[in-house]
């Protein structure tokens, strides 16, 4: 990582806590680094699982602030094309603390409709099937 054209060391260093946690924490597979100079980012291109589709981890250091115009440049500009023309552009989030705690925020490009929920008790539920109704009209 050190040979990015990426000016900023704690960059550099919140990319590899990014990097050390994605492979050792959550054993995800080809975590590969990528310099984005125009950002003076690193970002990290990986896989939670193989047959999965390739995820960008933008590593950022929690006392940096971010404003909206800056979130949109990151969006565009790091993320990949979506293999599936209907799914919004996207990137994560890894906002990482002085004392190594990393939090995940996935961003979409637009809205994103929510997975059903994994309990067969809330598919049962009356009120359950009103609001599915309602989100897929």
């Amino acid at each position: 990582m050190m040979s990015l054209d990426i000016s900023d060391s704690t960059q550099i260093y919140t990319a590899f806590m990014v990097y050390l946690d994605l492979l050792e924490g959550r054993n995800w597979h080809e975590v590969k680094h990528v310099g984005v100079a125009e950002l003076q980012l690193v970002c990290l291109h990986a896989r939670a699982r193989e047959q999965e589709s390739v995820q960008v981890m933008v590593p950022v250091p929690a006392h940096i602030r971010m404003s909206h115009e800056r979130l949109r440049e990151i969006l565009k500009k790091a993320s990949l094309p979506p293999e599936d023309p209907d799914t919004p552009v996207s990137v994560t989030l890894a906002i990482v603390e002085t004392d190594s705690t990393i939090v995940y925020y996935k961003m979409t490009d637009g809205f994103v409709m929510p997975d059903p929920p994994d309990d067969t008790e809330d598919m049962d539920n009356k009120q359950w099937r009103k609001k599915r109704k309602r989100l897929f009209k």
